[in-house]
């Protein structure tokens, strides 16, 4: 029976991938490609649970594949990079069951650290990769992923953008049908143990598969023409880009690539002999323009449009001369910004304000605490990617001189501590580094929406699990100075920062504080401003709290407490010299 919904392209995939057969689902949280998971894990059928990491995800997958599972394994763009050791062994050794790895990938870093475009991966570890242009597409490149992966003995790359995760989209779905291929471990060495004698063999097995894989790519139907008007440029795109050209570009005919790797060398040649002119949209790297152009094909491209960046059918126009959507010709242009900021109420707060009094250098890592960076805040010095807080803290003071060491700590959230802090923190350990590791425990995978992890107790599907808990594993790794802090009790944080800033040798802080959205209480009773106390100082507003403002200009000016927001956390009040901040009850008000 077939059925129609609106789909975001994150539903589409789990519901393809439900539909598919799919046994086992793993992954790591990361926006845009969270929802895809926590949709299949309400789904009856199969197992979905969150790794620690990407790489850990996809060698779960793939021993589950190896077993006969079909598995989907899920990611951001930049925890492709953290996958990638497996990911390009893995295209050595194939798959039994089939094995779909979905990229999100982020052009705009909307909420990533870079603009990376994957596909380069796809040509890079010679896997096939498809593009879906919308949720319809989604669902239904998905389960002929699955497919393609178990006919061609190949892992499966599934690209999507921001843009199309999230967007939402009609979509014809129907029933869930059994995996075909049988639940069971078959021994074979030579596929699956990558000793270089077996290796190089398998080598020549991933160079045949490419070629039989561009041969498909010549006649599958996930690419297909539209025919334009006479006269009207052709249009070679993909994904999203598909949908901004044909907006931009009503009466042209178009390429639409549904497989964006291995690429059919002669449909592209075919199609641009019948053009004379031929443009290639795409967004982020020329990755499809520079093959057609290795191939002696002139076309129009990235010369016209900027590298960074999403495109929308306004930008695609501009670049080659279309038509301007009315739509977003509409949408003022000088909208005010609206800075991301920690939330009122955040345990993260306190902390990062009494590093910043003591001028140490904060080496940071990425999750929410990395809005701690911005001001009036601004108490980060560094951020390079997932897990690396520890090791570039480690670098920097190994770089000071002896008197200078003890000022350099590293910042790190819990779930991004097990996604990838533990290793680092072990090597600082082993090499003796006076570094002051600083975990900030709220309890949650906050910045992706509040997933379980390792040190929660719970799993994806709610089972009651063992707490990893981080102190304890600092000692077991022989830190001698391990502390477990309240993060709402600052002067006892203080307290123990100063102390473990004096210390020698490896120290580890375990900062607990559970995120205000987990709870959405308030911590204490909500406050207000005495203002016959406040003297305009400001002193409170460099925390950052969204629930302050400053009324009043110059020497009149004084704070202002939103009760709206307020959460009563008092991290303000412990920054007044003067107690203006009172609870909101007190005073007749």
């Amino acid at each position: 029976m077939t059925t129609v919904a609106l789909l975001s392209g994150n539903e589409a995939i789990a519901r393809g991938a439900w539909e598919a057969g799919v046994d086992f689902a793993t992954g790591y949280a990361g926006t845009p490609s969270t929802e895809i998971l926590e949709v299949l894990a309400t789904l009856p059928g199969p197992r979905c649970q969150w790794s620690v990491n990407e790489k850990v995800a996809l060698e779960v997958g793939a021993g589950a594949s190896w077993a006969g599972a079909r598995v989907l394994v899920t990611m951001k763009h930049v925890g492709v990079n953290v996958a990638a050791d497996p990911l390009f062994t893995l295209s050595y050794t194939g798959v039994r069951g089939g094995l779909v790895l979905v990229t999100a990938d982020d052009p705009q870093q909307f909420s990533s650290q870079n603009e990376q475009d994957n596909r380069n991966y796809a040509r890079f570890a010679k896997v096939p990769m498809l593009e879906p242009a919308d949720s319809q597409e989604a669902r239904d490149f998905t389960l002929r992923a699955f497919a393609l992966s178990e006919e061609h003995d190949t892992p499966v790359m599934l690209r999507t953008v921001t843009r199309l995760s999230h967007a939402k989209g009609r979509v014809s779905f129907g029933e869930r049908v059994a995996s075909p291929v049988e639940k069971r471990f078959v021994r074979e060495p030579e596929k699956l143990v990558m000793v270089p004698a077996h290796g190089i063999r398998r080598h020549r097995v991933v160079e045949e598969r490419t070629r039989r894989l561009a041969e498909l790519a010549e006649t599958t139907d996930l690419t297909r023409e539209i025919a334009g008007e006479e006269g009207q440029p052709g249009i070679i795109a993909a994904g999203v880009a598909y949908q901004y050209a044909r907006e931009a570009f009503p009466k042209a005919s178009f390429l639409k690539l549904g497989m964006t790797w291995p690429l059919p060398r002669r449909r592209i040649e075919a199609f641009a002999a019948r053009h004379r002119r031929v443009i290639v949209v795409e967004e982020l790297d020329p990755f499809i323009e520079e093959q057609v152009r290795s191939w002696g094909i002139a076309v129009e491209g990235a010369a016209a449009r900027s590298l960074v960046g999403e495109l929308n059918p306004t930008l695609v126009a501009e670049a080659w001369g279309g038509e301007s959507s009315p739509a977003l010709a509409a949408c003022p242009a000088d909208l005010p910004g609206r800075p991301p900021v920690l939330c009122p109420g955040c345990p993260h707060r306190g902390i990062f304000s009494l590093l910043k009094a003591r001028r140490v250098v904060v080496s940071g890592d990425i999750g929410c605490y990395t809005l701690a960076a911005l001001p009036p805040l601004a108490a980060l010095d560094t951020c390079l990617c997932m897990g690396a807080s520890l090791g570039v803290a480690h670098g920097v003071e190994r770089a000071l001189p002896p008197s200078e060491r003890r000022q350099v700590v590293a910042v790190i959230g819990d779930s991004t501590f097990f996604h990838s802090g533990l290793t680092p923190l072990v090597d600082l350990v082993y090499n003796r580094a006076h570094t002051l590791t600083i975990v900030l425990d709220n309890r949650t995978t906050a910045m992706t929406g509040r997933q379980q992890h390792p040190g929660t107790g719970r799993t994806l599907a709610g089972e009651t699990t063992p707490e990893i808990s981080i102190a304890a594993l600092g000692r077991a790794m022989g830190i001698p100075d391990v502390v477990e802090t309240d993060a709402y009790d600052l002067p006892g944080l203080a307290g123990a920062l100063d102390r473990l800033l004096a210390a020698p040798g490896p120290a580890l802080l375990v900062n607990r504080g559970p995120c205000v959205l987990l709870t959405r209480k308030p911590h204490g009773a909500v406050l207000r401003v005495d203002e016959t106390k406040c003297d305009g100082c400001r002193r409170c507003i460099v925390v950052a709290c969204p629930a302050l403002s400053l009324t009043g200009e110059g020497r009149e000016a004084r704070a202002v407490v939103d009760a709206a927001l307020c959460t009563g956390c008092g991290v303000c009040a412990a920054h007044c010299d003067r107690a203006a901040f009172v609870a909101a009850g007190e005073g007749g008000r």
